[in-house]
């Protein structure tokens, strides 16, 4: 395995690198670069690189209104899971999350995705909620992390 180089989001490059996986994988709901720029504001946005391939983008969510768990979304493009990139970056992740003090810790899965929901559930996971955002007709489904 190549090595994984996870960098924040702060540059055009960066920006539509993080755009191409998440909209790749959460196709239901696509994001804007602006969209990606308002929420790198308030949430811990990185992508992941094997080399200078691009494999993967996160999420961090501090705690917020809503909830007060710390959200960690790891994502791997589809043609480099199996190969520990998503290990490597869902640990840097919950090292990421445990920083900003939460709660407990959460994440928010595509139901199609079943790689992810596995991947989840393995390292301990449990699903609390499924719903559906407006104008979607597939669900995401919330985990909370039993121990952290």
């Amino acid at each position: 395995m190549t090595e994984l180089r996870i960098v924040p989001v702060t540059d055009d490059a960066t920006v539509l690198d993080w755009q191409r996986v998440h909209n790749e994988i959460i196709p239901t709901a696509p994001l804007s670069v602006d969209d990606i720029r308002e929420r790198a504001t308030r949430n811990v946005l990185e992508v992941a690189y094997a080399g200078d391939v691009l494999v993967g983008c996160s999420t961090v969510r501090p705690p917020s209104e809503e909830t007060e768990a710390v959200t960690v979304i790891a994502r791997i493009l589809p043609e480099h899971r199996g190969k520990g990139y998503g290990e490597t970056l869902y640990q840097h992740c919950l090292a990421k999350g445990r920083e900003l003090d939460g709660k407990g810790v959460e994440t928010h899965i595509l139901a199609t995705n079943e790689e992810g929901l596995r991947f989840a559930k393995a390292h301990g996971f449990t699903e609390v909620e499924t719903y559906l955002l407006p104008g979607d007709t597939i669900p995401f489904i919330e985990l909370h992390l039993a121990c952290v």
